[in-house]
């Protein structure tokens, strides 16, 4: 437990933070997603020797470069929070969390900004086919940096592959690879990358529909949406399944976010998935406040069980279950919360009795902590905690996030469709009201990938390491008034970035295709 601790010093480092990331994620997802976009039209050009083709890859690698550039900004700022205001976890997690993140610069950083120098000022210097590879280097280096960055947080969702030193008070990496290939890191890498495909196939078919709508560069706009509504479909269905993987990954390893997104409090077998819900804002749980009842609600029965167990009369744990303790489907016995209180106070204990036997040189004292340690180190965060619902995620916001992810995923699904039987029948350039909707399709991908990473980062609080460290125990003992002031001062930034990229961008797209020649 942490006494007399500063508890707005936690929010502001959250809040600048939480910041930083959502800015950051508007800028990466597009560049993820149009870079693979813009090499397959590329490799079309290549092809067919098309000269249209090279005009649709140009425009759109014009305003790739445009994101790319204002995207770097946010991401260097991210990485340098870690150091400033969260000093104490990036202590705790030793070399687990720098590993792939050095990887991610040595490697992944220096194969996409070498070549992009090539796919943006090479044309008519080097070959057509070394450009094509260029170009695709570039989209694979920029997912690469994705993997190790993804990898580095689905340590802190699922922390595998390492050991705690005692003497160092720090965790080290004891196996690379299944830190690497750990499921919760491969399942958070794909679904990911495949949601960021979906936001960028989004955004080229809204801005060709921008074109069909003023009936301006039509051929141009129609081969477009081809290219973005057959990627984007296959993308977005490849999201549904990596989706559906990670929520049984979930119910495994994190099953109070499980509970969280679903609004389910109390377990029960053949729980059925809620579809449609709304939670009152008056009514609250008497145990803790972020436990909202729900005023409406649709369900799916036993489809919550089959979704996290693949059975649909499985039992799936609620709040209060997970805080009172249960049994799961596999007569495994969980704890309650308070036993992993009273173990994590044990292993704090531990620690600082190991620290003070070497001190003094007492290895009996010393083998002794530790074995204690050991023992208990499993549930060391929950040491820092006095009350067992104080480990229950903000509910309401996990749930909203969730389902306005999901709902959100399957319209875009329905949209590339439509996109496709249009662009067949031949009559897309009729309907304005789809083109319409396409357009405004643009910032719902937006709002829909920012709330994957509300659920994802939300529903594990008040987590920074899964069981291991409290967003409490991780901050940098700093005066909280510094923090507020670069809070702004980020936001002022971030917000001026944003505008002047919107503002760049629809300037290129009024521009249009034609500018810059072949």
């Amino acid at each position: 437990m942490i006494e007399n601790f500063d508890l707005s010093l936690v929010d502001w480092s959250r809040a600048q933070f939480a910041l930083t990331a959502m800015y950051h994620w508007i800028f990466v997802p597009l560049t993820l997603g149009m870079a693979f976009i813009i090499a397959i039209m590329e490799t079309i050009y290549v092809k067919t020797n098309n000269p249209e083709w090279k005009k649709i890859t140009k425009f759109w690698m014009t305003l790739f470069g445009i994101n790319f550039a204002i995207g770097v900004a946010t991401g260097i700022i991210l990485e340098f929070e870690f150091g400033t205001n969260w000093s104490n976890y990036s202590w705790f997690v030793g070399d687990i969390f720098g590993a792939p993140l050095a990887i991610e610069g040595i490697m992944a950083f220096f194969l996409e900004s070498t070549f992009i120098a090539v796919m943006f000022f090479g044309w008519n210097k080097v070959s057509k086919r070394f450009h094509l590879l260029s170009t695709w280097l570039v989209a694979v280096g920029s997912n690469l940096s994705a993997l190790w960055i993804l990898v580095a947080n689905g340590w802190m969702q699922n922390p595998v592959g390492m050991k705690f030193n005692p003497e160092t008070a720090r965790n080290e990496m004891d196996n690379f690879w299944e830190v690497l290939f750990s499921p919760t890191a491969i399942n958070k890498f794909l679904h990911t990358i495949s949601s960021a495909y979906v936001l960028g196939a989004v955004f080229v078919i809204g801005v060709s529909a921008w074109y069909l709508l003023k009936k301006k560069e039509v051929v141009f706009a129609k081969k477009s949406i081809v290219v973005a509504a057959v990627f984007g479909l296959l993308t977005s269905l490849f999201t549904v399944m990596t989706g559906d993987n990670s929520a049984r990954e979930i119910v495994r390893d994190q099953p109070m976010k499980f509970a969280a997104i679903e609004g389910l409090y109390n377990g029960s077998r053949g729980a059925g998935l809620v579809a449609l819900g709304f939670m009152s804002t008056t009514e609250s749980d008497e145990a803790n406040e972020n436990m909202k009842d729900f005023s409406f609600k649709i369900e799916i029965p036993n489809m919550l069980s089959y979704m996290a167990y693949l059975d649909g009369n499985a039992f799936v744990p609620g709040v209060h279950d997970i805080v009172n303790g249960y049994t799961d489907n596999n007569g495994e016995v969980h704890p309650p919360v308070s036993v992993k209180m009273e173990m994590g106070r044990k292993a704090i204990a531990a620690l600082k009795a190991f620290k003070q036997a070497k001190k003094t040189n007492d290895e009996l004292g010393q083998e002794e902590a530790q074995k204690e340690l050991e023992a208990n180190f499993k549930y060391f965060g929950y040491g820092y905690f006095n009350d067992p619902y104080d480990t229950v995620p903000p509910i309401s916001m996990s749930f909203y996030s969730f389902h306005i992810m999901v709902g959100l995923g399957m319209y875009f699904i329905l949209l590339f469709v439509l996109c496709l039987v249009f662009i067949y029948k031949e009559s897309v350039v009729n309907k304005k009201w789809f083109l319409r909707l396409a357009i405004w399709s643009i910032p719902l991908a937006y709002i829909a990938s920012e709330c994957g990473w509300i659920v994802a980062e939300m529903g594990r609080q008040p987590w920074v390491i899964q069981d291991l460290m409290p967003t409490m125990a991780a901050v940098s003992n700093i005066d909280s008034m510094s923090v507020k002031i670069t809070f702004f001062l980020f936001l002022v930034v971030f917000t001026g970035l944003l505008i002047a990229e919107i503002k760049i961008m629809l300037k290129q797209i009024k521009i249009g295709p034609n500018h810059g020649g072949n």
